[in-house]
């Protein structure tokens, strides 16, 4: 029985970083097609969301398995429970990657500023590497890499404070750039919520390991692992 449940673990784990490899090659794809005008490259990504849903589906029906099943406790369900609630924000990080598809379409044409969109492709290599590190964090159990991946949020957040001030400048200065501006900001939101999923993420790697819900990205929270 031990051995049919650490298999059981194993799977899920496997699924999750399939999902999670999914969602960062939306959020990547994305952001390259808001940048490059490539509108085909962006329908790419609204159509293949549906894949990430159906992943994230099929991992949660596991974790209720193994759970009616197998009834872990202690450590071992909390791996469960871990799986199941950072699949969840991988789902809705893939839906912002839609909403930056979406937002490729819309803007097409308009006037562009290569400065603002400049900043958005750094910010989004900021956030594709959070993703990254994230997953592999959490096959390691890796709580107190979680907790540098988490801090790193405040880099993205930066990005988009810098976005929406020079979208501002813009705005007032050429009146052409107006719509295009709002869709920067948009894009920007996104990606900061990303970036706030990510740390979402990495507090549930730290209560993978100590059992404790604890809040990233705060000072007073470095003595509490």
């Amino acid at each position: 029985m031990r051995q049919e449940f650490s298999q059981d673990l194993q799977d899920l784990h496997v699924s999750f970083t399939e999902m999670g490899m999914m969602v960062n090659e939306a959020i990547h794809k994305s952001v390259k097609a808001f940048i490059n005008h490539d509108k085909a490259l962006a329908r790419t990504v609204i159509a293949d969301d549906h894949k990430i849903n159906e992943h994230e589906v099929s991992l949660e029906q596991h974790c209720f398995e193994i759970i009616a099943l197998q009834q872990p406790v202690t450590s071992d369900l909390r791996q469960v429970v871990t799986a199941m609630k950072a699949s969840a924000d991988l789902e809705r990080m893939g839906d912002h990657a839609v909403s930056i598809a979406k937002s490729t379409i819309r803007v097409k044409g308009k006037t562009r500023v290569p400065e603002i969109e400049d900043t958005l492709a750094q910010m989004a290599a900021s956030v594709k590497k959070m993703g990254e590190e994230v997953l592999d964090a959490y096959v390691h159990t890796d709580y107190k890499r979680a907790a540098t991946i988490a801090a790193e949020d405040h880099h993205v957040n930066g990005f988009s404070r810098d976005v929406y001030q020079a979208c501002i400048k813009h705005m007032q200065e050429d009146a052409n750039t107006v719509v295009g501006a709002m869709d920067y900001m948009l894009v920007a939101s996104y990606l900061e919520r990303i970036g706030d999923y990510v740390t979402n993420i990495c507090e549930w790697i730290v209560y993978l390991h100590n059992g404790k819900l604890t809040e990233l990205n705060n000072n007073a929270d470095e003595d509490k692992f």
